[in-house]
């Protein structure tokens, strides 16, 4: 169990004093939700409190009955005596670190995060408390990023290298964040940007909430046509080897993902090419995120979290291990 003022459920993280969940994993009276990825905001439950930058892709994720309220970054909430606020990620647009506080003390749950700047979400906060609870999927010292101007670059060149010789590039990515940062970052003058419809949903609700991005479309819009050769398909991994890709013949297949960091791993996803642009953070990222806080205690959640953990006892910090031990193939994607 976790001491004092957050308890470890099999709803998930439980604010008893404050009588809420923090992404619950099932329905519950009342969910704090973290950001909008499926794992964190499930539907079912009787109240919402989030993020108001994300509440647009909430709500088309959870759905016109769901009963939302929505928080501005740094803006209190009183909840049953418990001072509650929201503070920026870094993960997608409107993800959301949850600092609670009651008689002085102050924890803080991560959420997914990254450290690396994103045009299409707020910059990760660093917000120091008495307890931080971090994820930790990439905690591993194998895992740090290159530069993303440098894969940025690189995706750049392959897509050139497609247009060159004829071919459509086709890049998986997830639906909601990984996707819309893509589009962000790329050059738009190549050629055009096509997308699946789980994506091209996701980026209308990104322009109405204020995000930049090009032109995108659906492969439908597209004049009649035989040949794409040249054009950007941004589409989720899901579809690898479904018919919804056949109409893009000899198509070069390039995923985006942490994971692509290994060799070993493209070749098991069986794809072309791997880009390893992660919406988490690295393994220096979770060290200098954790060190900022400046917290006394520190609670490590999804994915690698016994290494993390082992790291940290042995470098003069106070740290367990809480919740499930996530594997590569929970978060394949991110």
């Amino acid at each position: 169990m976790i001491p004092s003022l957050i308890q470890e459920t099999p709803a998930g993280l439980y604010c008893e004093i404050g009588d809420f969940y923090i992404d619950p994993s099932r329905r519950v009276p009342r969910a704090v939700v973290t950001h909008a990825h499926a794992d964190h905001a499930r539907p079912g439950s009787g109240k919402y409190l989030a993020a108001k930058e994300g509440q647009r892709i909430l709500r088309h994720r959870l759905g016109p009955s769901a009963d939302i309220e929505a928080l501005p970054y740094g803006v209190t909430k009183l909840v049953n005596g418990v001072t509650l606020s929201f503070h920026p990620a870094g993960h997608i647009l409107g993800s959301a670190q949850v600092r609670l506080e009651y008689r002085g003390e102050v924890w803080v749950v991560s959420g997914d995060y990254k450290t690396e700047p994103d045009t299409t979400c707020a910059a990760f906060e660093s917000v120091r408390c008495h307890t931080f609870i971090t994820e930790s999927t990439f905690g591993l010292p194998i895992y740090r990023w290159p530069a993303q101007e440098e894969i940025f670059a690189d995706i750049n060149r392959w897509w050139r290298q497609c247009r060159d010789v004829g071919q459509p590039g086709v890049l998986l990515a997830y639906s909601l964040g990984k996707a819309q940062r893509l589009i962000a970052g790329v050059d738009p003058t190549i050629g055009p940007i096509y997308c699946h419809a789980a994506v091209q949903q996701l980026n209308e609700e990104y322009r109405a909430s204020g995000i930049a991005l090009p032109k995108t479309w659906l492969p439908a819009q597209a004049p009649a046509r035989k040949d794409w050769g040249g054009v950007l398909i941004v589409t989720p991994p899901s579809t690898v080897h479904a018919t919804w890709l056949s109409r893009f013949r000899n198509a070069s297949v390039a995923m985006v993902s942490g994971w692509m960091l290994t060799r070993q791993t493209q070749k098991s996803r069986a794809v072309e090419i791997g880009f390893p642009l992660s919406d988490h953070a690295d393994w220096p990222g979770l060290l200098k995120a954790i060190d900022e806080t400046q917290a006394e205690q520190i609670l490590v959640t999804h994915g690698q979290t016994e290494p993390m953990v082992r790291w940290l006892n042995e470098n003069g910090k106070n740290a367990r291990a809480v919740g499930p031990n996530d594997s590569q193939s929970s978060a394949s994607f991110m």
